[in-house]
């Protein structure tokens, strides 16, 4: 707890990186904003295409509605899952499943 309080000022996003190292649901927490943060990292006709995207024992599991789109989702899992894991800044994803 002393490692919040201080006299000296501490940048906003510091403070809420401490704040979220010591979260008991961090891992639950940035799921939750890998999720949110879909579309805006596959773009909107990939995100349009992707429908009940899920975790599974640490896999991202996304279905696609047409088969075409399943093979070109998942020839391109690497890159999204490593750019979703820096945009939350932990190895959050194992792997990205795709599912039709």
């Amino acid at each position: 707890m002393s490692r919040y309080r201080s006299n000296s000022p501490k940048l906003l996003r510091d403070a809420l990186k401490d704040f979220l190292d010591d979260y008991p649901h961090r891992k639950r927490l940035k799921r939750g904003m890998i999720l949110s943060i879909w579309e805006q990292t596959v773009g909107e006709r990939i995100a349009g295409e992707t429908e009940n995207i899920h975790f599974e024992h640490g896999n991202l599991v996304v279905h696609v509605k047409n088969p075409a789109w399943r093979q070109e989702i998942h020839m391109k899992r690497f890159s999204i899952a490593k750019k979703l894991n820096e945009k939350v800044g932990e190895k959050i994803i194992r792997e990205i499943v795709v599912r039709s």
